[in-house]
C-alpha cells in the first residue's frame, strides 16, 4: 500500500469558532514557518481508510490537518497510523495548533492540565503555561516514584493502566485532559475517572485528532471533547 503524505483533512465546526478571536499565543517567526512541512509528526493510532479528511473553517486548522500523515500499515497490517510528528517538525502547525488550545481554554477558569502519556506531553505543557495552570502527568505503570493512584481500562487483548501522583491534583481544580488522538477512548475515560476520583472538575478533554468510527465519545459519555480535526474513513 502506497504512503500518503498528503491526506485529505477536515476542519471541526467548533475548532473554527474557537479559533476565530484571540492573538497569537506565540507570535510569527518569519516565512519559513508559514510553510507545512513535508513530514509529518506521530500522534493517533488506528483507523481504516486511506485518508485524513478536512473541512471549511479556520485557515490554521487547515494547516494543522496538511501538517499529519498517515502511514499505511503500521504498527502492524490493516491500521492507519496517524503520525504527528510531521506537525512537530512544522513550526507554524506546531504553534498554531497550542494557540487553538490556549484561546478555547484561557478563560475557562483551568487550574491543572493533565497529559495522558505519551503525546499529551507535548502538547499539554505549553497550554498548560500560556493559561497559567500546572501540568500533571498521567503515565503508564511503575513510571512515576512517588504514590500514585491508578485507573485501569480495556484494550483489545487484556488491560492497562494509568497512574497520577497521590496529592497532584486537589479537590476543587478544574482540569483539561490532553492527548494528541481519540480512538476508542478508553485512555481518555480512564484520565477522566482518575481525576473525578479525587474530586476534580474535569472541564473537557481536549485532542488534536479524531477517529469518530471508533467511536470514543460514546464512552466518555456526557464529559465534552474538543477536537482540531477528524480522520475520516474511505
Amino acid at each position: 500500500m502506497p504512503l500518503r503524505l498528503q491526506p485529505r483533512l477536515r476542519l471541526l465546526p467548533s475548532s473554527a469558532a474557537a479559533a476565530a478571536s484571540a492573538p497569537p499565543l506565540f507570535p510569527p517567526r518569519g516565512p519559513a514557518s508559514a510553510t507545512g512541512s513535508s513530514a509529518r509528526p506521530t500522534g493517533g493510532r488506528r483507523r481504516r481508510g486511506p485518508a485524513v479528511a478536512m473541512a471549511s473553517g479556520d485557515a490554521r486548522v487547515a494547516g494543522i490537518a496538511s501538517s499529519i500523515r498517515v502511514i499505511p500499515d503500521f504498527p502492524k497490517p490493516g491500521i492507519m497510523f496517524q503520525d504527528i510528528t510531521t506537525l512537530l517538525l512544522d513550526p507554524k502547525a506546531f504553534r498554531d495548533t497550542i494557540d487553538l488550545f490556549v484561546e478555547r481554554y484561557k478563560d475557562q477558569g483551568i487550574t491543572v492540565v493533565a497529559g495522558v502519556e505519551a503525546r499529551g506531553f507535548i502538547f499539554g505543557p505549553p497550554i498548560a503555561l500560556a493559561i497559567g495552570a500546572k501540568f500533571v502527568p498521567l503515565r503508564k505503570p511503575k513510571k512515576l516514584p512517588g504514590e500514585v493512584i491508578s485507573e485501569e481500562y480495556s484494550l483489545e487483548y487484556g488491560t492497562d493502566k494509568i497512574e497520577m501522583h497521590v496529592g497532584a491534583v486537589d479537590a476543587n481544580d478544574r482540569a483539561l485532559v490532553v492527548d494528541d488522538l481519540i480512538a476508542t477512548g478508553g485512555t481518555l475515560c480512564a484520565a477522566v475517572k482518575l481525576l473525578e476520583r479525587v474530586g476534580a472538575k474535569v472541564v473537557e478533554c481536549a485532542c488534536v485528532i479524531e477517529l469518530p468510527e471508533l467511536k470514543g465519545r460514546d464512552k466518555l459519555g456526557d464529559r465534552p471533547v474538543f477536537v482540531l480535526v477528524k480522520a475520516d474513513g474511505a
